[in-house]
């Protein structure tokens, strides 16, 4: 028996489990593991191969490959549970069989595998650890058959709902949270038990809620398995989560067929209403949903990111400290960088114009064949260069590989620039002694216009207002005169061309040679407006333009088509 507490039920989870690249996870009776990762990273196989395991030790899988189960109670305990909630086939009386939701297990094998469970649980398994499918969280919402409530055991999740009048509200109050109605038993509709959706009948005085006028008014709802796919998955993850008493749950893709406000209250509903000794393994592709496992900020919630390379599955526990920071940053918590866990690969821009110019490069000159498919990168603005360091922390603490593309005029200060080196985990004095050399370089040049040419400018703008409301007009004549009395404004809307030949050259390009091995990528054109000169504009109109271009062929975009191949790549 394991160290944990010991239940008067018997009970079965995984202890251990180990992964095709060595890494070993150890797990307790009450754990909520989520597996996340890009597409095609093994986060479905995974839930196989724990089932696959857990029934025979020696199976052959590629993901898991191995995992160490735990079992509480002895022979006795587990005849006993079997008896209470299996369907009981007496036609061979010295060695009954017993049978519970599509499993089947006679006495003696039961026995012989509760004591070598080391081995696996082969079909005892099925009895408390349940891989939740798309058919079987669909058919749950059909009707159940009628049994005698008091005699037979509950084989269906809806018995749990009708044996209960407390479970049946909790679960309509969550479907209503959902869906906006209410969801109820109805209990008297002869071979079968459905479910109805809607506003739920009131009983009137002298009715019950078997009364023929009562029922009468229910069945003029529609019923739950007549209605969407979404519905009825929803309340097939709750029931089983929630309600059928296995021990261990395993639900692929919980979110399937929910809108994002669903999948979010689903991920929060599980976590939330989950019984203490039930362990859940739930394989997501859904940022909604691990949202909502978040908001809960409960310590039974872990989080397994997988990536895949080649033949191997590389898994990394992550972060619990780091994702609470995610997560206690107002800007990063309604931000999508938690997104970032299901891509390859995050490129980091300053702002969303900028995500959507360098997306569009990249979707016209990706292989669709190859590892730049587009699906496996995620372009994800910061909202400017004093917000990049905390988002490059935040990815990182989230093993997300992550590329920061920055404009020329990072290098105009040391912060946030130093500290974009450090996130991305180098140490500032290997770029800092060519960085002074460039910066002093573009300090030293004189600007367009001098302080006396700055003050006549703008004091010639001023003398022409003559109304009481100062004039948008004014203000950006104002600030464009302000940009030309700096060297910088010209060193970002020219870029690496503006800096003086020479010694500031060379440590410009030694520079820059040290930051993209650590994935930072200065704009050689100064901004992004610079890679298409002959289109007027700025940011978003900018870009609306460009993209109307041929954006693998344009002769004018060869440059940054160039930029986007060494980022991605």
């Amino acid at each position: 028996m394991d160290s944990q507490e010991i239940t008067s039920n018997p009970r079965v989870w995984i202890k251990e489990a180990t992964f095709s690249d060595g890494s070993k996870v150890a797990l307790n009776f009450d754990d909520i593991v989520v597996l996340v990762g890009p597409n095609n990273s093994g986060k479905s196989v995974a839930l196989k191969n724990i089932e696959q395991k857990a029934k025979e030790k020696a199976s052959s899988t590629v993901v898991v490959t191995s995992v160490e189960l735990a079992i509480d109670g002895d022979q006795t305990d587990l005849c006993k549970w079997l008896e209470r909630n299996s369907r009981k086939n007496v036609s061979n009386p010295s060695n009954p069989s017993f049978t519970r939701m599509g499993a089947s297990v006679n006495e003696s094998q039961a026995k012989t595998w509760w004591t070598n469970y080391g081995n696996g649980l082969h079909e005892l398994a099925r009895f408390f650890i349940y891989l939740l499918t798309t058919d079987d969280r669909l058919g749950a919402a059909n009707p159940a058959p009628n049994i005698a409530l008091t005699r037979d055991p509950l084989t269906h999740p809806i018995h749990y709902l009708q044996i209960n009048d407390a479970i049946e509200m909790k679960v309509s109050s969550y479907f209503r949270d959902a869906f906006g109605e209410d969801l109820v038993v109805h209990r008297n509709a002869g071979n079968q038990v459905p479910l109805h959706c809607g506003i739920r009948p009131i009983p009137k005085e002298g009715q019950d809620r078997v009364s023929v006028s009562y029922l009468k008014d229910l069945e003029k709802l529609p019923t739950l398995h007549t209605q969407g796919d979404g519905m009825r998955s929803f309340v097939g993850v709750l029931l089983h989560s929630l309600v059928v008493n296995h021990t261990v749950i395993m639900i692929d893709e919980p979110e399937a067929f929910l809108h994002p406000p669903q999948a979010r209250l689903l991920g929060q509903m599980i976590v939330k209403e989950a019984p203490q000794e039930r362990q859940f393994f739930l394989a997501t592709h859904s940022g909604d949903f691990l949202r909502g496992l978040l908001d809960t900020q409960s310590s039974r919630v872990r989080i397994l990111r997988i990536q895949r390379n080649n033949e191997i599955n590389p898994i990394k526990e992550l972060d619990s400290d780091g994702i609470k920071k995610v997560w206690g940053d107002p800007i990063l918590r309604y931000s999508n960088v938690l997104d970032g866990i299901f891509h390859n690969k995050v490129v980091l821009c300053e702002s969303d114009s900028d995500c959507r110019f360098y997306a569009a490069i990249m979707d016209a000159i990706m292989d669709p064949s190859g590892d730049t498919r587009r699906e496996h990168i995620m372009f994800l603005h910061s909202g400017g260069k004093g917000k990049m360091p905390i988002v490059v922390n935040s990815l990182r603490n989230l093993d997300v590989p992550v590329r920061v593309i920055a404009d020329f005029d990072v290098l105009n200060n040391e912060l946030p620039l130093k500290n974009i080196v450090e996130a991305l985990g180098a140490s500032w004095c290997s770029v800092e002694s060519n960085w002074r050399l460039v910066k002093k370089a573009i300090d030293d040049k004189k600007p367009e216009l001098s302080t006396t040419e700055v003050a006549d400018e703008i004091r010639k703008i001023l003398d022409e207002i003559q109304v009481s409301v100062f004039p948008t007009d004014a203000k950006n004549k104002i600030q464009s005169i302000l940009r030309r009395s700096s060297p910088w404004s010209t060193a970002k809307s020219v870029g690496k061309s503006y800096i003086p030949s020479g010694d500031p050259t060379v440590a410009y390009n030694s520079m820059c040679e040290e930051l993209e091995k650590l994935g930072l990528f200065i704009v050689t054109v100064g901004e992004l407006e610079g890679f298409n000169r002959s289109i007027g504009g700025h940011g978003p109109k900018w870009v609306n333009a460009v993209l109307e271009r041929d954006l693998l062929h344009d002769p004018e975009l060869e440059i940054a088509r160039t930029f986007v191949r060494q980022v991605i790549n």
